[in-house]
């Protein structure tokens, strides 16, 4: 016989990240952090085992058998959860300590499989704890595992076990929780990080069409060079259709290994708006290292009707990755040394990020003790984050741009800088991601991402599957207009003066600093 124990890593064992230092943690309740112990015991024996079962002590099922497995399985383990505390979001409600629970589940033969069975527990005690929904979508979250584990036991490799993890989290009904491989959390990570191995070209999905966009390069960069354009819609990867992917999906494929090629078909945007003709077009671009900023910035000069020069300051920010916080207090405060007087701030086709980027970015604009955001734990309760005293870089007029392709931490800001009457929104209506979300690796170095709570805006609107909804409309398809703004630095004020949105967002401006000189 056998005897193997263990202790397996879970999210509540990565200490959360501390909140901005001028935010206030919610005093209702504690953000603990501590570590889910998931004992396992293996057992192998020459006669069948009895068949497994699911025992629940101190749980609502009253400690009834939840499933058995086929008799005369040649390896059988029990998982006991114990002791399991915390999470790792730092806008997310603790979590109470877990009664314990213990499972029996077969154990494959297959290597591989074993692993990612104890990858399956780890995932499951996580979502069980942490979970927005604590009806699991209606369902006994108990009894899945097992399910589960019984339809892992018979299979020979670890993506064929991985998809039966993924099929086990679809049945929550919420698309965001989810499991990524090793691989894909790398690139996850490098992405929030700020550098990547690939092509340098920003890509996203059109909500109205489905389609993959370009919507920038990097300047002087392989997909620059390669003669890549805003506006041209992504066919092909390496031969294969990206029919069905979404922008991180596609993104994950132009990325690779430093001095590899990707060979990519697209449809010329630029041809199509100036003859309405499709024209095919492939390109093999060699992937290098890729240092991304978020951030691009502008001064729009213009005359005023007196005949003094007025500076509109624009900043567009792609994603909220680490260094975003920082790169726009520095484009601030430049561009206030510069004689700025007003701002527009374009979060438009901005998917999010880190959501603790989205409230350190709020800081940057608003003053006092002001509510950023209020999240919904799994039991309704309400929490806000405040800043504490809080002093903003400028209190000049803003413009807040949005659009359907603004989501999550963007509609965090957005809401923060609206409901706080700090900045006009200007646009079409935003996503509609109003989830707060951990990310834990696992052991085996894939990443869970779970849905923990809801947010709701300063002014307790409802946002998730609503979105924000702008003071002033302006073409609701922004990715067809003539041209995108540029994210490139320095770019010409010509071109953004191309953007109907801009144009609207500057006549929102002009009227605020009358309102502001005549007080």
């Amino acid at each position: 016989m056998e005897m193997v124990e263990c202790s397996l890593p879970a999210a509540a064992a990565r200490a959360p990240r501390p909140l901005p230092r001028r935010v206030r943690r919610p005093t209702t309740a504690a953000v603990l952090a501590g570590r889910a112990r998931l004992r396992v015991r293996s057992e192998r024996r020459e006669q069948p085992p009895p068949p497994p079962t699911v025992r629940a002590s101190g749980l609502e099922h009253g400690g009834r058998a939840l499933g058995q497995a086929a008799a005369g399985l040649a390896a059988a383990a029990v998982v006991s959860l114990t002791g399991f505390i915390g999470d790792v979001s730092p806008l997310s409600p603790a979590v109470a300590q877990a009664e314990s629970l213990t499972v029996a589940f077969p154990v494959s033969k297959a290597r591989e499989v074993n692993r990612v069975q104890r990858t399956l527990v780890e995932a499951w005690g996580l979502i069980r704890e942490t979970f927005v929904d604590p009806t699991f979508n209606h369902q006994d979250w108990d009894q899945k595992l097992q399910q589960t584990m019984v339809e892992m036991f018979p299979l020979k490799s670890a993506d064929a076990a991985y998809s039966k993890i993924s099929g086990m989290l679809s049945t929550l009904g919420d698309p965001f929780t989810k499991i990524i491989s090793p691989k894909e959390y790398q690139s996850f990570r490098i992405g929030s990080d700020g550098n990547v191995q690939g092509v340098g070209v920003f890509i996203n999905r059109e909500p109205s069409s489905g389609r993959l966009l370009v919507m920038d390069c990097i300047q002087g960069g392989p997909a620059d060079r390669a003669g890549i354009h805003e506006g041209d819609e992504l066919v092909e990867i390496d031969g294969k259709s990206v029919l069905g992917l979404d922008g991180e999906a596609a993104a994950q494929r132009l990325r690779g290994r430093v001095g590899t090629t990707v060979k990519v078909k697209l449809l010329d945007g630029t041809e199509n708006r100036r003859s309405g003709r499709i024209r095919q077009k492939e390109v093999q671009i060699s992937r290098e290292v890729i240092n991304l900023s978020p951030l691009s910035t502008s001064i729009i000069s213009h005359r005023s009707d007196d005949g003094h020069e007025c500076k509109t300051g624009y900043v567009r920010l792609a994603a909220f990755s680490q260094t975003a916080a920082a790169e726009m207090e520095n484009a601030i405060k430049r561009m206030e040394d510069e004689g700025v007087q007003s701002y527009i701030l374009d979060l438009r086709n901005n998917p999010g990020g880190l959501v603790k980027a989205g409230l350190d970015v709020a800081q940057i604009w608003l003053d006092g003790d002001e509510t950023l955001v209020n999240t919904v734990d799994r039991d309704g309760n309400v929490l806000p984050i405040n800043l504490i005293q809080g002093h903003s870089l400028t209190r000049d007029p803003l413009v807040v741009l949005v659009n359907e392709g603004s989501a999550s931490a963007s509609e965090i800001l957005a809401g923060a800088l609206h409901d706080n009457g700090r900045a006009i929104l200007v646009g079409h209506k935003t996503f509609g991601k109003g989830r707060i979300q951990s990310v834990t690796e696992l052991d085996d170095g894939s990443a869970l991402f779970i849905t923990v709570a809801k947010y709701l805006s300063p002014a307790l609107h409802e946002i998730d599957q609503v979105g924000i909804q702008p003071d002033i409309q302006c073409s609701p398809d922004i990715l067809s207009l003539p041209r995108a703004p540029s994210l490139r630095e320095n770019s010409e004020a010509t071109s953004l003066e191309m953007d109907s949105c801009i144009m609207i967002a500057e006549q929102a401006l002009e009227i605020e600093q009358t309102k502001g000189s005549a007080s």
